[in-house]
């Protein structure tokens, strides 16, 4: 995830609520203000007297030539460093990203600059340190940071079969977040395979619609989560993240506010794509639904082999929720 912090100087109380307000990541500040800083809210502070100290806790450099480039990268390796150039061109930023695998961030005015410096390599620097004097554009500046996820590609699989299961501990997801027509969350028994299990943003006549929900699967699944990482479904916890997607691939991070332990039946769908087998297991009730292509939710139970649900599939294996380049044989 994209780091924000907002630069408060000279100090400006109000400049510190509209940080905190727009999920700031940090404010940093003169001397003398962290104190009065917390009693705002509870947030990092980058000063000499704060939770971050320049100079040991994260670094300033100016790039004004080549050979300043390998000093950052070093730097980069244990701590964060905020790179200062006075005449940015897209040549020795690029060489940063490529140069930086991580703890790179730029000074930012504008959101052109933001957009600039958050695509270049198609990876962008790592954070950003807000300096736009006008609150209208920090308020800009924080949500274009904020609401930045990579999309994930989703392809369309075939239902194969459905089999009726036992009983099992199903877990719903309740985030802090309204989810819509065609969003959902991907499930899956394999980590190279995950289902779009959408929302229960529908109204039906058997319950009211809970659009913060999704009714996931059992507690061994995986679900896809920030940062391109998986995590089984029974680890999750309130206060944790969990990536919101749509049928088209967009995507989202959302606040898990709930999860919700229960036993129910079980069903166990499988699907193919070009020879490829996947499978999820999810409750067995009309209120739980996949994803067609085209956006709409299909409940499991109307389910029948031949029809398309979207997946989204990987070759590499999971360790410990990462990707890794191995093989791993998930039945």
């Amino acid at each position: 995830m994209k780091q924000v912090w907002v630069k408060v100087d000279p100090w400006d109380k109000k400049r510190v609520t509209t940080a905190l307000e727009g999920g700031a990541d940090a404010v940093w500040t003169p001397p003398g203000y962290a104190a009065e800083v917390k009693t705002l809210g509870k947030i990092p502070v980058i000063a000499p007297d704060g939770d971050l100290a320049p100079g040991q806790d994260l670094f300033e450099v100016t790039l004004s030539r080549a050979d300043d480039e390998a000093d950052i990268a070093a730097k980069a390796k244990t701590h964060p460093v905020v790179v200062h150039c006075a005449d940015w061109t897209i040549i020795p930023l690029e060489n940063l990203v490529a140069q930086c695998p991580a703890n790179l961030f730029v000074e930012a005015a504008t959101v052109e600059e933001a957009r600039t410096f958050l695509g270049i390599l198609e990876r962008g620097v790592d954070g950003l340190v807000i300096t736009a004097a006008d609150l209208g554009e920090v308020k800009q500046l924080l949500r274009l940071v904020k609401e930045i996820s990579p999309p994930v590609e989703l392809t369309p699989a075939t239902v194969a079969s459905v089999h009726l299961l036992g009983m099992g501990d199903r877990v719903c997801v309740d985030t802090c977040t309204q989810m819509g027509r065609g969003q959902g969350m991907l499930i899956g028994n394999s980590s190279a395979a995950l289902f779009l299990v959408h929302a229960e943003s529908l109204e039906n006549p058997y319950v009211a619609a809970r659009p913060f929900r999704v009714n996931a699967g059992p507690v061994h699944a995986y679900i896809r989560v920030p940062g391109g990482k998986t995590r089984y479904l029974s680890e999750l916890k309130a206060g944790d993240e969990v990536l919101v997607v749509d049928y088209s691939g967009r995507t989202l991070p959302a606040t898990v506010g709930r999860v919700k332990i229960e036993k129910r039946p079980l069903m166990l769908i499988t699907a193919t794509h070009e020879g490829r087998e996947c499978s999820t297991i999810v409750q067995n009730a009309e209120t739980i639904r996949l994803t067609r292509p085209d956006g709409e939710a299909v409940s499991v139970v109307q389910l029948s082999p031949g029809d398309q649900v979207l997946v989204a599939l990987e070759e590499a294996g999971r360790h410990f929720g990462y990707k890794v380049t191995e093989t791993i044989l998930e039945k």
